[in-house]
């Protein structure tokens, strides 16, 4: 596929992005370039493929769900400005 000046200005557009006059053509074929790739990946047959969400056979380590450390939360709240039933308040800040 071979695209235009005007396809790139049209994507720079769309992309927000500022091409300089002289960099159109380089730009202009490595999208082109781009594009026959997709186009080439997109002719392979992959009826027979099964999707998968990750490409190796692994399963995520997780370490177990224990406490480490105490309870300090009434220390923690003997400072602050205002708690009500464990909580802290603070001001209203939307309205």
């Amino acid at each position: 596929m071979s695209l235009e000046r005007s396809d790139v200005d049209k994507i720079a557009q769309l992309a927000r992005l500022e091409i300089a006059e002289n960099d159109v053509p380089e730009v202009a074929r490595n999208l082109s370039n781009i594009l026959d790739l997709v186009a080439q990946m997109d002719s392979v047959n992959t009826d027979d493929v099964e999707p998968m969400a990750h490409p190796l056979e692994m399963a995520q380590r997780l370490r177990d769900d224990v406490v480490t450390e105490k309870d300090r939360r009434d220390q923690f709240q003997t400072v602050a400005p205002q708690v009500e039933n464990g909580l802290y308040l603070v001001p209203k800040v939307i309205e």
